[in-house]
C-alpha cells in the first residue's frame, strides 16, 4: 500500500532547491522535472495533492481534539509520531537508498530542528487546542505563510514587500475579530486567548522549522523531513514518558486506544504521512507561490467540520476568517504579479541583447 501511495505521488524527479514543507517564497525555484507527459496534467495533480493536504490539515484539528476525552495531548502527539516517523524513514529508504538514512555528521542540528518542528508545533498545538475551538486555531495555522516574512524580516533583515506588509495588518485584523468573536474589549483582559496564543507558538516553532531546512539545501524534502521527523519523535517520546512515570500524564489503557484507533489512523496515514508527502510534491509541481495559497484549506476545512457539527459561527468569526484567507490571497497574487513582470523583463533584455537579424 505504501508503495502505491509514494508511486503516485513521488512520480517525479528527487532534485528540488527547497526542502521541508516550504511556507515561505522561492522565486527562481525549479520545478521538478515532470513525470507526465503533459505540463497540465501534472500542474492537475499538484492541485489536488495539494487541496489534499489542505483539507487534511484542517481535518486534523477537529479529529485531534474529538480524541482528547481517551489521549492526552502529548501522550497523542507522542503516538502519532511514534508511527508516523517509521512511515516517513521507510518512504526515504524506499525512494532514495539506505544511504540517505545517514545523518552525515548533522544529527545534532537535526535533532533540534525536528524538535522544533515536530514537538514544538504538535505539543503546543494540540495543548493549545485543549483550551481553544478548532476553528480559532486553524486560523493561527493558516497565518504561517505571513508570520514567515515577519521572521525573515527579523531574523535575516529581508524587509517584506508593501503588498506583504498591507496583507500581515489585514490578517492581523482578521485574527482579532476570530479571537474577541467582534468583541475586542474582552481582548484587553486576557479573555479565553491562553489555547490561541499556544497554538500561535506552535505555528512559530514551525515556521522557524521551515527556514532552518535551508541549510540542508543539497537534501530532497522526503531526506529532511524523514530524518528530523525521527528525531524529534524521540523528544516527543521522552517529555511523554517522563510525564508518565512522573504521573502528570494519565497513561491510555486498551479501551482508550480502541475508541481512539479510528481518530489516530487518520492523524498518521492522512494528515501526517500523505499530507506532508502530498503538500511537497504539489509545491514542486506548482511552485511554492501559488502552492501556499492551499493552506487556506485549513481554516475552510475546519469550519466547515463546525458548521456540520452544528456550531454557529458568529458574523465577527466569518468575517476574520475570511479577512486572514483573503489577505494570503493578496499577498500571493501580487507575489504572483511581481514575479511575471520580473520574468518578462528578463526575456527583454535577453531578446535586445540579440543582434538583429
Amino acid at each position: 500500500m505504501m508503495e502505491r501511495i509514494l508511486c503516485q505521488i513521488y512520480g517525479l524527479s528527487n532534485e528540488s532547491e527547497t526542502p521541508s514543507m516550504s511556507f515561505h517564497r522561492f522565486d527562481s525555484l525549479k520545478e521538478y522535472a515532470m513525470a507526465s507527459n503533459s505540463p497540465q496534467r501534472a500542474r492537475l495533480q499538484g492541485l489536488l495533492m495539494l487541496c489534499l493536504a489542505g483539507t487534511a490539515w484542517g481535518g486534523m484539528l477537529p479529529v485531534g481534539k474529538s480524541l482528547f476525552g481517551h489521549l492526552d495531548p502529548i501522550v497523542l502527539t507522542a503516538l502519532r509520531y511514534g508511527l508516523a516517523a517509521p512511515l516517513f524513514l521507510a518512504a526515504l529508504a524506499w525512494r532514495e537508498g539506505r544511504a540517505a538514512l545517514s545523518l552525515q555528521g548533522r544529527g545534532l542540528r537535526l535533532w533540534l530542528l525536528g524538535t522544533l518542528g515536530f514537538a514544538g508545533f504538535n505539543l503546543l498545538g494540540f495543548e493549545g487546542l485543549r483550551h481553544t475551538q478548532p476553528e480559532q486555531a486553524s486560523v493561527m495555522v493558516a497565518l504561517m505563510p505571513l508570520m514567515t516574512a515577519l521572521v525573515q524580516w527579523a531574523w535575516r533583515g529581508q524587509r517584506p514587500a508593501r503588498a506583504t506588509l498591507a496583507s500581515i495588518l489585514l490578517a492581523l485584523a482578521g485574527v482579532l475579530l476570530v479571537l474577541s468573536g467582534g468583541h475586542l474589549g474582552q481582548l484587553l483582559h486576557g479573555g479565553g486567548t491562553q489555547g490561541d496564543a499556544m497554538v500561535l507558538a506552535g505555528a512559530l516553532c514551525w515556521v522557524a522549522y521551515t527556514l532552518g531546512a535551508k541549510s540542508f539545501a543539497g537534501w530532497s524534502p522526503l531526506r529532511y523531513t524523514a530524518l528530523s521527523c525521527g528525531l524529534g519523535a524521540l523528544s516527543i517520546a521522552a517529555i511523554a514518558l517522563a510525564g508518565m512515570a512522573g504521573g502528570h500524564l494519565r497513561v491510555p489503557d486498551a479501551q482508550d486506544l480502541r475508541a481512539s484507533a479510528w481518530g489516530m489512523a487518520y492523524l498518521v496515514l492522512l494528515a501526517a504521512f500523505v499530507a506532508v508527502l502530498g503538500w511537497n510534491a504539489g509545491i514542486a509541481r506548482i511552485g511554492p507561490t501559488a502552492g501556499v495559497l492551499f493552506i487556506n484549506l485549513v481554516p475552510v476545512t475546519a469550519f466547515a467540520i463546525g458548521a456540520l457539527q452544528g456550531y454557529h459561527f458568529g458574523a465577527a468569526e466569518v468575517l476574520g476568517a475570511l479577512l486572514v484567507t483573503g489577505a494570503l490571497v493578496l499577498d500571493s497574487s501580487f507575489a504572483l504579479l511581481a514575479a511575471r513582470a520580473a520574468r518578462r523583463r528578463a526575456r527583454g533584455a535577453s531578446g535586445a541583447a540579440c543582434p538583429a537579424v
